[in-house]
C-alpha cells in the first residue's frame, strides 16, 4: 500500500488528473491531457498485484477474477480517488482519477448564470454530458454544494464509486456507492422514492431502465441530476431516446419535454494561462426545446439553442468562440 502511496503522491504533487500502473509499462501521469511518465523501472506484475490485493477485499478480489474489471473509490491523505482496477495483457492495470479535495465553487468553475440558477430548481431533470475526462462529475459536484449551502433539502446520490465528499451545511446529504450500498442504478432508484428525498443525484444513465426511472422520479416531484456521455445537448436527448422503441419511446419523449429542465454538455480545452478550461453549451427548457421533443423533432434543438441566448442558451461553437475572445483559450 506505500508503494501505492507514494505514486498517488507524486501525481498530486505533479497536478495530475490521472496516474497510470500497469503490469510492465512505466508508471503514468496525465498532465493537462499530456502524459508523462516517471522515470523509473517497468512495474513488475507483482508490484501490482501487491497494490490491488492491498486495496481490495476478498469478495472485491473474487469479483476482479469474474469479471476482469473493478470500480472502487479511495483516499490517500483526504484525496479521494476513483480507481478502475482491470485485467491487461501482462497481468493488472490501474487507472487512477485524482479528485481534488475541496469542491470547486460556481464562480472557480466560471458558471454562467443560467447555469448557478440551477440549485434554485426544485423539480426536473437536470444532465451534465461530455465525454470521459471533461469534468463532469466536478460541475455536478459543484451544483450540489451550491444547494448545500444556500437551502435546506435531503439529497441522495447513487454513485459508481464515490468521488466527491460532501459534508452537510443546510442539507442532509447521504452518498451511496454501487455495489455497496445498492446493488445496481435501477433498484437503488426503485427504492430512493421511498427515502424522502428532494433531491436525487444519479452518476450516470446507462440503460433504458434507469432513464425511465430517472424520468419518473423528475415527474413525481423531485429533482434528478445526472450525467450522460454526448458531445452536444442534442445527442444527449437522441441517446436517451434512441434507447426505447415504439409506444414507450413516444412516452419517453413526453415524460422529458415536461421534466426537462438544463442540458450542460461541456468538453476541456487547454487554457492560455495553463490548466484547462471547460467550454459548455447550455441547453434550457423553453417552449420551443418542450415542442421540438414532444414532436422528436430533435433536428431543430441546435437552430432553437443558437437563437435561445434571451433565456441563457449557448451553442457550443458560441462558447468557444467567447473564451477565445476572452483570451482564456
Amino acid at each position: 500500500m506505500e508503494d501505492f502511496k507514494k505514486f498517488v503522491r507524486l501525481a498530486i504533487k505533479q497536478g495530475a488528473s490521472d496516474l497510470h500502473l500497469v503490469a510492465g509499462a512505466l508508471p503514468t501521469l496525465r498532465v493537462h491531457r499530456k502524459l508523462v511518465t516517471l522515470k523509473k523501472e517497468p512495474l513488475s506484475l507483482d508490484e501490482v498485484q501487491k497494490m490491488v490485493t492491498a486495496l481490495l477485499g476478498q469478495t472485491q478480489l473474487k469479483e476482479l477474477g469474474v469479471s476482469g474489471d473493478l470500480d472502487i473509490g479511495v483516499s490517500v491523505e483526504d484525496v479521494g480517488l476513483r480507481v478502475n482496477i482491470h485485467k491487461q495483457m501482462n497481468g493488472l492495470g490501474l487507472a487512477i482519477r485524482v479528485i481534488a479535495s475541496k469542491i470547486p465553487t460556481p464562480e472557480e468553475l466560471q458558471f454562467p448564470d443560467s447555469l448557478k440558477q440551477v440549485a434554485d430548481l426544485t423539480d426536473g431533470l437536470v444532465i451534465v454530458s461530455g465525454p470521459t475526462g471533461s469534468g463532469k462529475s466536478t460541475t455536478l459536484a459543484a451544483m450540489i454544494e451550491q444547494m448545500n449551502q444556500k437551502s435546506t433539502r435531503h439529497i441522495l446520490t447513487l454513485e459508481d464509486p464515490i468521488e466527491y465528499r460532501f459534508h452537510a451545511s443546510q442539507c442532509l446529504i447521504e452518498q451511496r456507492q454501487l455495489g455497496v450500498d445498492f446493488p445496481s442504478f435501477e433498484k437503488g432508484l426503485r427504492h430512493i422514492l421511498r427515502q424522502d428525498p428532494d433531491v436525487i443525484v444519479v452518476g450516470e444513465m446507462r440503460d433504458p431502465e434507469t432513464i425511465a426511472l430517472a424520468l419518473t422520479a423528475a415527474e413525481t416531484g423531485h429533482l434528478v441530476l445526472s450525467t450522460l456521455h454526448a458531445p452536444n445537448a442534442s445527442e444527449a436527448i437522441e441517446r436517451m431516446v434512441n434507447v426505447f422503441e415504439g409506444a414507450v419511446q413516444r412516452q419517453i419523449l413526453l415524460q422529458l419535454s415536461a421534466t426537462l429542465r438544463v442540458i450542460a454538455a461541456q468538453r476541456l480545452l487547454p487554457g492560455k494561462a495553463g490548466g484547462m478550461v471547460a467550454a459548455r453549451e447550455i441547453l434550457i427548457s423553453t417552449t420551443a426545446i418542450r415542442s421540438a421533443i414532444q414532436s422528436n423533432n430533435l433536428s431543430s434543438m441546435k437552430s432553437a439553442i443558437q437563437t435561445g441566448k434571451r433565456y441563457g442558451m449557448i451553442s457550443m461553437e458560441r462558447a468557444i468562440e467567447d473564451l477565445q475572445k476572452a483570451g482564456a483559450i
